[in-house]
């Protein structure tokens, strides 16, 4: 199991802290620190399309409309932190956010 998280996140610390209980193998990527390739913004974007950009974000209001329109993934790139979190992915199936709906998805 994998999760895409930001260590500046509560959300993030609390998904991370909850998983890590029922799921000790959890693989956590800080998407600022670490970073994702262009590639693996494109195979996320593939999937989950629009909803992967938060643009109720600090960063996203921060941007000049110009930037805004430019491409999703390149958006992403560019700046790591407009994707929304924690994104937590695991066999194959990918979920978005901390939601009770994750929370019972991943935690049983």
């Amino acid at each position: 199991m994998q999760i895409i998280s930001l260590k500046t996140c509560d959300t993030c610390r609390k998904a991370i802290k909850a998983l890590r209980e029922v799921h000790p193998d959890l693989t956590v990527v800080d998407v600022r620190a670490d970073g994702l390739s262009a590639v693996e913004f494109e195979r996320l974007f593939g999937v989950l399309g629009d909803a992967l950009i938060n643009k109720k974000s600090a960063t996203w209001r921060g941007l000049d409309e110009d930037v805004r329109a430019g491409a999703p993934v390149e958006l992403l790139v560019a700046h790591p932190t407009l994707m929304k979190r924690p994104l937590i992915e695991h066999d194959g199936e990918i979920t978005l956010g901390w939601t009770k709906d994750v929370q019972a998805k991943w935690l049983g």
